[in-house]
């Protein structure tokens, strides 16, 4: 159960209220007492767009009391493949705006809160100590540290959302004191490996599929009910669809809030493929991880390859690198691999080596195995 959330049974149901929530009520995990909580309770969603549109929806839709939406961007027609909360008539209004409509629309027993905004290390501590969780429903690192990081420092549990492509994944961090962002995530990404949906892509149902999960979390930590992904992130494979549970823990060393920018920077480590080939050969037990694309590994790929996740989901994956062998990085010509085998090194959560393969593919393919074709 979520500590900051109080029962206020002097504010009983009225009679459309128990219509609208009979639902609820006949649930034994929910029922009279559940709903008031959830009357009770204060949620916001950091973003309107892809992720907050369906968590909204439901929010809105279970009866949440209070419900703050913080965006500062506008709809565009090109949002509406996938931000189903917003429609065509909407197009250059205020997201924060159009979401509250449609929401107070659904249901209008709910207070509503829009906040044309974008959400900074200047106003982060003022607006989210007024509410019970949050709901990450960003595109972007920055904003995903300041969450973390406010969250901390009030003891709010906050629910992390990620999409790319075909991938998801959840978390709910600093919940009941367990691990927060920063011990999946020690530090920001480089520029180069941040990855982007506007370039990228995303299959339009997938913010539904990992919003809808989001949601879910909020409302059990509300009721206090079920197993929430507490030191656990779920990774959604949306074409297989695979999911898996992988588990992590507090990290004690992690860079401290506010202080990234004196972290340590590592030096890369390289490899020749030779090198590696000969060192393989006298025993070397090491993982080797393709960060090229899926099209590019149906062309070639080097033999023993344990795992390929291309390289800009590599910060949503890095718990299913092992922590404790020696891994060596490669992609077609080593460009790609050396940002993540940099990224890698600076996370400071790896006891074995990282190395970058020298050359990738090409190389290979010239100083040891010229069946590789080169592309």
């Amino acid at each position: 159960m979520c500590g900051r959330c109080s029962i206020n049974m002097d504010v009983p149901l009225d009679g459309n209220e128990i219509t609208r929530y009979s639902r609820h009520l006949n649930l034994p995990q929910v029922g009279l007492e559940g709903q008031v909580k959830l009357k009770d309770a204060s949620i916001v969603v950091v973003g309107a767009g892809g992720l907050g549109s369906p968590v909204l929806l439901y929010l809105a839709a279970v009866g949440v009391g209070k419900i703050g939406i913080i965006d500062n961007d506008v709809v565009e027609l090109s949002n509406l493949q996938r931000q189903i909360i917003h429609s065509n008539s909407r197009i250059g209004e205020s997201k924060a705006e159009s979401a509250a409509s449609r929401i107070s629309d659904l249901n209008p027993r709910i207070e509503v809160l829009p906040m044309n905004l974008r959400l900074n290390n200047e106003n982060a501590l003022e607006i989210l100590r007024e509410f019970d969780v949050v709901i990450d429903g960003t595109d972007n690192f920055e904003t995903r540290y300041i969450i973390g990081d406010i969250c901390e420092e009030l003891g709010i549990p906050w629910i992390f959302g990620s999409i790319h492509r075909f991938d998801g994944q959840v978390s709910t961090f600093n919940y009941k004191n367990g691990p927060n962002y920063r011990d999946l995530f020690p530090s920001p990404p480089p520029l180069e490996l941040a990855p982007n949906c506007e370039e990228a892509g995303v299959l339009g149902v997938l913010p539904g599929m990992i919003g809808t999960i989001q949601a879910t979390e909020s409302i059990k930590i509300i009721l206090g009910i079920g197993e929430i992904l507490r030191g656990k992130l779920l990774t959604l494979d949306a074409l297989t669809m695979e999911m898996r549970i992988l588990k992590f823990s507090a990290n004690s060393n992690r860079p401290n809030v506010g202080q990234d920018e004196n972290r340590v920077v590592f030096d890369m480590l390289e490899i020749s493929p030779v090198e590696y080939q000969n060192k393989k050969n006298n025993g070397w037990e090491t993982f080797l991880l393709d960060v090229r694309r899926g099209d590019e590994e149906e062309i070639t790929r080097i033999s023993g390859t344990d795992l390929r996740i291309e390289h800009l989901l590599i910060p949503d994956r890095v718990s299913e690198l092992p922590k404790d062998k020696d891994i060596v990085v490669y992609c077609r010509s080593g460009f790609r691999s050396a940002a993540v085998t940099r990224f890698l090194s600076e996370l400071g959560i790896f006891s074995g080596n990282i190395y970058n393969l020298r050359g990738g593919i090409h190389e290979w393919s010239d100083t040891v195995d010229n069946n590789i074709i080169k592309y």
